[in-house]
């Protein structure tokens, strides 16, 4: 069953210019995509900075105003104020983000830090208040004396498991994780996404994970979605999108992860030169007017947005 759904999301920014500050065109960060989560599920919205993914996870967490579309959630349009409002959809979905430092407020102790969501939604006594920020703490593997330090205490990836801790705090249904673990180190990265794979089987918390960086979310997804210019470039499952790839800009990000074994690196590094040639001598067959084409089935769960002619004239 789907917990959210994204039906034709459009987020333009007006472009405004002259004596009269007249709107002359717009923006379309994010224009007219669609999918949806289910229950449980964790879904990569990829793309490299400026391709509007962290647009539309700030949309679905109430940051940002839809110019057009619907988020469905549970059956109701959120994108009315008094939809959300009834639904409390604010506790429901939260947000992790990229920066720890300056998501986590620097004057306020870790304890009230992730004690703030839980008394804007209930009202508990001081020693039940402690005692569920420290079962947070607990699940991230956070230590007990972290309950009354401050942010600029820790590391940047036990600052990103006081983000994790604090997003679950209101027992959320989504949880949007926007560039969770894009500022740590490997083997940091490898102990955050640990802990919110443990933190969603506990809680069965629906992600959508916002990443640039398709060698982060391969073990984290089970659909994907990959997004360029506003829109959504191909779709598929974790299989689709890792054994094959159909867009050109899809077959770029996956070049770029890197390989670890060094025979394998002088090949690898050819390959993705290849691939961004490519890419760079070809973009006008792939977008039209720089605009990406509308999505076409190409199997079960495969989506992409392919050109006519490569429709019509194999892949």
């Amino acid at each position: 069953m789907s917990l959210i759904q994204i039906k034709d999301l459009k987020i333009h920014y007006p472009i405004r210019s002259g004596f009269f500050n007249r709107v002359t065109d717009h923006v379309r960060a994010v224009d007219g995509i669609n999918f949806e989560i289910e229950e449980g599920e964790t879904y990569g919205l990829i793309g490299e900075s400026g391709s509007g993914k962290s647009t539309t996870g700030k949309a679905i967490v109430g940051l940002e105003d839809a110019t057009s579309g619907q988020i469905i959630y549970k059956g109701h349009d959120i994108t009315k104020a008094s939809e959300r409002r009834k639904l409390k959809y604010n506790r429901d979905v939260q947000m992790i983000f990229q920066d720890s430092m300056s998501s986590l407020n620097p004057k306020k102790r870790i304890f009230d830090i992730i004690a703030e969501p839980i008394r804007n939604f209930e009202s508990l006594s001081k020693e039940e208040e402690k005692k569920r920020v420290q079962e947070l703490l607990d699940i991230v593997g956070m230590p007990s004396d972290a309950l009354y330090k401050y942010p600029h205490e820790f590391s940047g990836g036990q600052r990103q498991r006081i983000g994790v801790a604090r997003a679950v705090a209101t027992k959320p249904k989504l949880i949007i994780a926007d560039e969770p673990v894009s500022a740590l180190d490997l083997s940091v990265q490898a102990q955050v996404l640990n802990f919110m794979k443990k933190i969603q089987k506990e809680y069965n918390i629906s992600y959508l994970f916002i990443s640039h960086d398709l060698g982060v979310v391969r073990h984290m997804c089970e659909n994907l979605a990959i997004m360029h210019r506003g829109r959504l470039v191909e779709v598929g499952t974790r299989e689709d999108i890792y054994h094959n790839p159909q867009h050109i800009y899809t077959k770029r990000l996956l070049a770029a992860i890197p390989k670890i074994d060094p025979k394998n690196r002088e090949e690898h590094k050819a390959h993705r030169q290849a691939v961004e040639k490519e890419f760079l001598e070809n973009q006008d067959k792939w977008y039209k007017n720089g605009r990406v084409y509308p999505l076409q089935q190409i199997g079960k769960s495969h989506f992409v947005a392919l050109p006519q002619d490569k429709l019509e004239g194999g892949r």
